[in-house]
């Protein structure tokens, strides 16, 4: 069961009997789109696909004017054992989330030095202005209409980002001081040469001259 799924069973369980569409403005509120990838045209889906699985159950259904019908939704004891078996299991786990980037980093040895040390600065900038965000929004009224928790969590972002975004300009400070990042033993390929002649072009033979501690093989700068 995905994190999504546990969400929306959690909050019907405590908003029940609940509008779908209340169900969405509570976790969209929470800005569950952003840190746990809640997809807002999902919920509605979820919802159904939850009560023909019997973990769910409609309560009525009603039309107001020419608004589109509303299905008011309650938990079952099947949910709910669904709920917090989902909700143990995330408490007691360990569960990394994939990050994109971290693909993309991968690579690193693909882009220009150049460009890789000012996308690692913008990212840093973008994760910069989502901390001054999120800080905004604890210190709002907002704040005072949900649960402490979710104000505790707004910490918990606010140290990853700054972490991250501290991270981001340490990195660029070495790539920009020629620190080598090309594997000490160059794998064979053509395409690791011509990497490695676009990002330490005065690297021959093993032998640095452009401050990268010895071309592919030096050691890092700290």
């Amino acid at each position: 069961m995905s994190p999504t799924r546990m969400m929306i069973l959690g909050l019907v369980s405590w908003m029940q009997p609940v509008h779908g569409y209340d169900v969405r403005r509570e976790l969209l509120s929470w800005g569950a789109d952003k840190w746990a990838n809640v997809q807002p045209g999902s919920i509605y889906h979820a919802l159904r696909k939850m009560t023909g699985e019997e973990l769910l159950r409609e309560v009525a259904t009603e039309q107001v004017g020419s608004r589109p019908a509303r299905t008011t939704y309650e938990i079952t004891d099947k949910g709910r054992d669904a709920f917090e078996g989902m909700l143990r299991d995330l408490w007691w786990g360990l569960h990394q989330q994939p990050d994109p980037f971290m693909s993309a980093f991968s690579f690193l040895s693909a882009l220009p030095r150049e460009e890789a040390v000012a996308a690692l600065r913008n990212r840093a900038r973008l994760i910069a202005a989502n901390v001054a965000s999120v800080q905004a929004a604890a210190e709002s009224s907002w704040i005072r209409s949900k649960p402490v928790n979710v104000a505790w969590m707004t910490e918990l972002w606010v140290a990853r980002g700054e972490v991250e975004a501290a991270w981001c300009e340490r990195i660029a400070d070495r790539i920009e001081r020629g620190v080598s990042y090309l594997p000490v033993e160059m794998p064979p390929g053509e395409g690791w040469e011509r990497w490695r002649a676009m990002v330490e072009p005065d690297a021959g033979g093993g032998a640095g001259g452009d401050g990268a501690g010895g071309g592919a093989g030096g050691a890092e700068e700290a």
